[in-house]
């Protein structure tokens, strides 16, 4: 079950026990370069509201905008050089996005075979249906190149569905799939929340970084606008006018649902003006100087790799708990992660390092680590 605390300072927080709140310090956030309490994004979340004297206009899109919402998109195109369009969150992107993929629309009204990798986030994942009641299909083993472009030989349009940076740990490999896209016109979709800010000189994420000058009809990107960026929010990236008219027309959860709020908005605009910094490429390589020290520390199977999710793995649920529970008693909140979360036999802890960490700290976490797989060998 999850915790409720009260924030304390940096990645500290404080959890409600009795006679007293306890401090711990949280490795389960995903505010990997930790601007998710920076003072300026705070302060522009507060200036909006009160610019604008409300939180939310309670209207459909395609009826009634704030203006700072425009100016908002406006400068994440320019950031990303792309076409960006805001929603909600990143599910809502997802949710406004498969459809359309699958109606045809995207490729020459021609509807594609849709393919997703065995492991893509449950956000994508749960469109499933609906995208299978336009088109068919098919679930490949994670990573399968060799799969996907046997299903591409078959098909005349093919969709791929995937992650750039699993929540799990892992990425995908964006140079070969821009390789089959190439070789075989292959329209990739992929969702990139966990990248966002981490990669690019402008944070333009992990897959935006690698795919070159323009986006193109043949590839869209969706993105958070928490986690990394440390607003609130999600973003598809678009690659053409054509495409950015078909989504405000028919994107059911842009056409028929509501805005950022003005929080998040005023929040988002800070965010993408501090990207425009110094300091973003300073929070970068302090995160990657954080992972260096854990994977030094600790055996993972992402270790040496710089994106920032570890997972250590435990095999069964009962010790992983008991791992994570003998590290929240050390002061340290990590994630236990398992089925369905995790292939059965898989569990084991999650691991979120952020710039804001202090070493202190990503070396205290390490040794709580390492006493819990050390207790593990002697575990009945």
């Amino acid at each position: 079950m999850a915790l409720y605390a009260d924030p304390d300072k940096d990645r500290s927080v404080l959890l409600p026990t009795v006679p007293q709140k306890r401090q711990v310090t949280d490795f389960v956030r995903c505010s990997y370069l930790g601007l998710d309490n920076h003072p300026l994004i705070l302060e522009g979340a507060i200036e909006a509201i009160q610019r604008y004297k409300a939180l939310h206009w309670s209207c459909a899109r395609t009826r009634l905008n704030f203006s700072l919402l425009g100016e908002l998109e406006e400068a994440l195109s320019d950031l990303f050089a792309a076409r960006v369009i805001t929603y909600t969150t990143v599910l809502a992107a997802n949710m406004g996005a498969l459809p359309l993929l699958a109606s045809g629309y995207l490729t020459e009204n021609k509807r594609p075979a849709v393919v997703f990798d065995r492991l893509a986030h449950a956000t994508l994942a749960f469109h499933k249906p609906v995208v299978a009641n336009e088109t068919p299909i098919e679930t490949i083993a994670h990573n399968d190149l060799n799969a996907l472009e046997d299903i591409c030989r078959r098909n005349d349009r093919v969709a791929y569905v995937c992650d750039g940076v699993y929540s799990m740990g892992g990425s995908a490999p964006i140079a070969d799939l821009l390789a089959l896209q190439d070789r075989y016109g292959l329209f990739l979709y992929i969702d990139d929340a966990h990248g966002i800010s981490l990669f690019g000189k402008s944070g333009e994420g992990f897959v935006r970084s690698q795919v070159g000058a323009a986006l193109g009809e043949r590839t869209i990107i969706a993105a958070s606008l928490g986690k990394g960026f440390g607003a609130s929010g999600g973003l598809l990236m678009l690659g053409t006018p054509r495409q950015e008219e078909l989504f405000r027309r028919f994107s059911i959860a842009y056409a028929f649902s509501a805005s950022l709020n003005l929080a998040a908005i005023g929040a988002a605009m800070a965010s993408q003006a501090l990207h425009r910094t110094d300091e973003l490429k300073l929070r970068q390589d302090a995160l990657a100087d954080r992972i260096a020290v854990f994977d030094r520390m600790v055996a993972s199977e992402q270790a040496g790799s710089k994106l920032p999710i570890r997972t250590i793995e435990f095999g069964d649920e009962r010790p992983s708990i008991r791992a994570a529970t003998h590290i929240l008693d050390k002061g340290f909140y990590t994630s236990a992660i398992f089925f369905p979360t995790v292939a059965k036999g898989k569990a084991g802890l999650r691991v979120c390092p952020t710039a804001r960490h202090s070493m202190r700290e990503i070396e205290g976490l390490g040794r709580a680590i390492n006493e819990a797989l050390a207790e593990r060998g002697t575990d009945p």
